[in-house]
């Protein structure tokens, strides 16, 4: 599944980063911090591997 904006896409990094160890999780922030608990590592890499240049900044309202 990719990311649908880049906002997502950078916040699925963050969250990845710090479910394999690599910043402290109190770092973390909004989204991020969510998607660190909910997500496994493997969903989390799908939207961090999205091309952010393709993708919007932010996903637009509905």
């Amino acid at each position: 599944m990719p990311a649908k904006s880049q906002a997502q896409q950078k916040a699925a990094g963050a969250a990845l980063s710090a479910k394999r160890g690599e910043t402290k999780k109190s770092e973390l922030k909004g989204a991020s911090k969510s998607m660190e608990k909910s997500m496994t590592e493997k969903e989390l890499k799908e939207l961090a591997e999205t091309d952010r240049k393709t993708l919007p900044k932010k996903k637009k309202a509905e």
